[in-house]
C-alpha cells in the first residue's frame, strides 16, 4: 500500500513482493536500488525513487547470464546473490557474487546503460555478498565479500581485500575481517555492506538467518579490523521477523534511512524502509530504538506521486514488459514480435513438458505481496497434438491452468499440478471443452499465497452461455523456491515431435490488488 502525496506518513514493506537482498544509492535528488535476481533473465532489476517510499522498474542490467551454457535451463536459487551498487568516478558499478564461479562487476555511466559485459574480478566457490568501496580520503579501494558454506564450506566470516581503484581486480589472497565464530551467539554472518563514515570504515551486516535473525553494525579504524559489532536492528515484539540485510542512504537534507528485506515465505523477501540516526557513541540506531516501524514519518523529500513496479501488461508489438524474466537465458523463437497487441509465444517442444519447474521457456514476474486477482486472455493457435500454453503459480510446487490440443484436434481447458517432490505433473481437475480455442484465466490469491484457479471459456465452461468464470480445482498454497519467492509464469509448450507445434497469444495481463491486507 502507497502512501497518498499528502499522507504524512509511509507503511511498511515499501516493497510489497520479492526484491531480494535490496542495496541503494543516492545520486544527486535520484534514489536508485538494485536486488538479486538468481537465475532469472534478464538480471540486475534497477529501480528509481525520489522519495525512498515509492519505486518504479527502470531496466535491467544484465541482459544474460553468464557463461551462457551453464544458464542455458533453469538454475533457480543460483545466479546473481546480493548485489551492491555503487556510484565511483562518473559511473555506476554493480558487484555480485554467483556461489559456483566467484565475483562479478558491471558498470555504465549511466543508470539505463549501456552496461558492461559481466567481468570476473576472483574466481572461487561459495565467494558472496561483495561489496565495493572506494575511500576519497586515501585513494584506496576495498572489497568485502561473505562466504557460502554449500560451496565452500566456510560461512560466518567477512573476508576483507585491497581492490585495484579500476575495479577490475583483487591485490590481495584476503583477510578474514571479521569472525563471526568469535562473537558470542553469531552464526551465519553475511550480506556485508562497506561505508566510510566520520572516520570510521562501517559493515553494515545480518546474522542469525533470514527468518530469525539480526541486523548488525561493525566499526573499525582502519579496513583490515580489529572492528567492533553492535546489534542494531532484530525483531523484538514486532512481527517483521529476522529483519536482514539491506542499504543506508543520506538524503540531500541529512536524513539517515535505511533498506532492508523481511523473508515472508512465497512472497519471498519484500522491502521495509527505516528510520536511521546516530547515537552519542557513534552507532547507527535502526528503526524505533533497534525495532522495525510498520509505519512512520515520511523522509524529507518532495512529495512524488503513489507509484510501484509495473505488473499489467498488453504486450505491445509482443514485446513484454521489465517486470518479466525468463526462467534461464531466451532464445530466438521464444516469442514473436508483431505489429499488435499480445504476447505470441512458441509452443516450444521440450522432453520436459511434464515438468514446468524444467523449462528455460517460462516468462515470470514476482507475485505480489498482498492479496490480488491476477486474469490474462490465452488463445491457442493452430499447432499440433499437446501443444499448450497457460498461467502458472511457479515454486518448488506449481500449479497451472490453461489450454492444450488433444489428438482429435480439439482444444480443452486443462488444470494441472506437481507437488514439491513430484517429478510429472498431474491433472488438478478434469479436462473441460474450450470450443474457441480461448478462454481467459484467472488466479485469486488470498491470505498465506492460497490459490484458487478459475476460468472463463466463454460458454459457461460447455455448461450454458453467459456463466462466467468458474472455479477449477482445490486450493493450492503457493510456495517458495529456496531463497525466491513464488512466482507467476506465462509458458507455452509441446511434447517432444517434428516440426513447428504452434504459438499461443496471452493478451490483457492484469493484477488487481485487494486493499484489505489479509494475511499481515
Amino acid at each position: 500500500m502507497r502512501a497518498a502525496p499528502d499522507d504524512p506518513v509511509y507503511r511498511n514493506p515499501v516493497l510489497d513482493a520479492d526484491w531480494s537482498d535490496p542495496d541503494v544509492i543516492r545520486v544527486g535528488d535520484d534514489f536508485y536500488l538494485t536486488a538479486s535476481s538468481f537465475g532469472r533473465v534478464p538480471g540486475l532489476p534497477l529501480l528509481h525513487s525520489r522519495d525512498l517510499v515509492n519505486w518504479t522498474l527502470v531496466g535491467h542490467a544484465l541482459h544474460r547470464l553468464e557463461p551462457e551454457s551453464e544458464f542455458a535451463v533453469p538454475r533457480h536459487d543460483c545466479g546473481v546473490w546480493a548485489p551492491s551498487l555503487r556510484r565511483h568516478d562518473g559511473r555506476f558499478w554493480i558487484f555480485w557474487g554467483d556461489p559456483d564461479q566467484g565475483i562479478f562487476q558491471v558498470n555504465a555511466p549511466e543508470i539505463r546503460g549501456p552496461w558492461t559485459r559481466p567481468h570476473l574480478v576472483k574466481a572461487g566457490k561459495g565467494l558472496i555478498d561483495p561489496c565495493p568501496l572506494w575511500d576519497d580520503e586515501s585513494g584506496e579501494a576495498y572489497l568485502v565479500h561473505a562466504w557460502a558454506k554449500s560451496r565452500s564450506g566456510v560461512k560466518n566470516r567477512l573476508t576483507g581485500h585491497r581492490m585495484h581503484p579500476h575495479g577490475t581486480e583483487l591485490l590481495d589472497e584476503g583477510k578474514v575481517i571479521v569472525d563471526g565464530d568469535r562473537i558470542p551467539g553469531w552464526f551465519t554472518l553475511e550480506g556485508p555492506k562497506l561505508y566510510k563514515h566520520d572516520g570510521w570504515f562501517w559493515i553494515l551486516a545480518p546474522a542469525g538467518g533470514v527468518e530469525t535473525g539480526w541486523q548488525g553494525a561493525f566499526r573499525s579504524r582502519a579496513f583490515f579490523g580489529p572492528y567492533e559489532e553492535k546489534v542494531v536492528l532484530e525483531q523484538k515484539d514486532t512481527d517483521v521477523n529476522g529483519p536482514h540485510q539491506g542499504g543506508w542512504v543520506r538524503t540531500p537534507s541529512g536524513e539517515d534511512w535505511f533498506l532492508h528485506f523481511q523473508q515472508r515465505g512465497a512472497y519471498g523477501r519484500v522491502v521495509h524502509l527505516q528510520p536511521m540516526e546516530w547515537d552519542p557513541d557513534g552507532w547507527p540506531v535502526i528503526g524505533d530504538d533497534g525495532a522495525p516501524v510498520t509505519e512512520h514519518r515520511r523522509p524529507d523529500l518532495p512529495p512524488q506521486r503513489p507509484a510501484a513496479p509495473a505488473t499489467d501488461d498488453d504486450f505491445p508489438g509482443g514485446r513484454p514488459g521489465r517486470q518479466w524474466q525468463w526462467t534461464a537465458n531466451p532464445r530466438d523463437g521464444w516469442a514473436t514480435h508483431h505489429s499488435a497487441d499480445g504476447l505470441r509465444l512458441t509452443c516450444v517442444r521440450t522432453p520436459d513438458a511434464h515438468d514446468l519447474r524444467a523449462l528455460p521457456n517460462v516468462l515470470t514476474q514476482r507475485l505480489p505481496g498482498t492479496p490480488c486477482t491476477v486474469e490474462v486472455d490465452l488463445r491457442l493457435d493452430d499447432g499440433e497434438p499437446g501443444a499448450r500454453a497457460g498461467l502458472a503459480v511457479l515454486g518448488d510446487a506449481y500449479s497451472w491452468i490453461g489450454l492444450e490440443r488433444g489428438t482429435d484436434g480439439a482444444v480443452r481447458l486443462v488444470h494441472r499440478f506437481a507437488e514439491t517432490a513430484a517429478e510429472r505433473e498431474r491433472d488438478a481437475a478434469p479436462p473441460r471443452p474450450a470450443p474457441g480455442g480461448r478462454a481467459r484465466l484467472r488466479v485469486d490469491i488470498g491470505a498465506g499465497a492460497r490459490c484458487r484457479f478459475s476460468y472463463d471459456t466463454g460458454d459457461g465452461g460447455g455448461d450454458g452461455a453467459g456463466e462466467g468464470f468458474r472455479p477449477s480445482g482445490q486450493v493450492f498454497a503457493a510456495t517458495p523456491w529456496r531463497w525466491v519467492g513464488a512466482l507467476l509464469g506465462l509458458a507455452a509448450l509441446a511434447p517432444t515431435g517434428q516440426g513447428h507445434a504452434g504459438t499461443a497469444t496471452f493478451t490483457q495481463f492484469r493484477i488487481r490488488i485487494q486493499e484489505k491486507r489479509a494475511d499481515r
